[in-house]
């Protein structure tokens, strides 16, 4: 996790940068849909990596979800550690279990 905490800290902290020579201030600059199209496309990425790819394509298709998925979290202002804080919530539900407590919660939010 260490990589990941100094990977949030370069995106915090090239946000302000010149977008001519930072990626980060760049997808900044073009605002957050841009972001979440290029999280989209990196996903998709994985996703044929992942059924037809080498196994360094996916890893490398991988590392690319995580930064723009880093990026697009750091433009909404959230912290990496309330990522981490929501799957250590997780750990030990079935993910059946916790996706029928989320459309349950989503039901009742509904009603209301």
């Amino acid at each position: 996790m260490e990589t990941l905490a100094r990977l949030e800290k370069v995106i915090l902290e090239r946000r302000n940068c010149d977008p001519e020579t930072s990626y980060v201030a760049l997808l900044k600059r073009d605002g957050r849909p841009r972001m979440a199209r290029k999280l989209g496309e990196e996903a998709v990425e994985a996703v044929v990596a992942g059924l037809s790819g080498s196994d360094e394509e996916l890893v490398g298709e991988a590392a690319d979800v995580l930064f723009h998925l880093m990026v697009l979290l750091a433009d909404r202002e959230i912290a990496l550690d309330d990522v981490l804080a929501e799957l250590d919530r997780r750990e030990g539900i079935s993910g059946i279990e916790e996706k029928a407590s989320r459309e349950s919660q989503e039901e009742t939010s509904n009603a209301d």
